[in-house]
């Protein structure tokens, strides 16, 4: 299964990341099959630049994005955001 993904770059401390298409078993780092993009959270705004007509290309394909793209590709209008989950309230936190 195909997944449009984050893969980490940059130094310690420093991450950027880039959007790629991989195998869902492959490592967070490993093999790729293609670089769509590239993400960097610590600029203020943050930077997020994509190639839109490749990514509804691997879409159509049945490549399905991580939560964390799939938020960044919703805010371009490429897909529907996803729903955030929300904890459970215990117990122990209400009293």
């Amino acid at each position: 299964m195909l997944k449009i993904r984050l893969r980490r770059t940059g130094a310690k401390k420093q991450p950027s990341y880039r959007v790629v298409v991989a195998e869902s078993t492959a490592p967070r780092d490993g093999t790729f099959l293609e670089i769509l993009g590239h993400y960097n959270p610590l600029t203020n705004p943050t930077t997020f630049e994509i190639n839109e007509e490749r990514v509804r290309e691997w879409l159509s394909r049945g490549a399905t994005p991580s939560e964390r793209v799939a938020r960044l590709l919703s805010k371009r209008g490429l897909v529907e955001a996803p729903p955030r989950a929300r904890a459970a309230a215990t117990a122990e936190a209400n009293g």
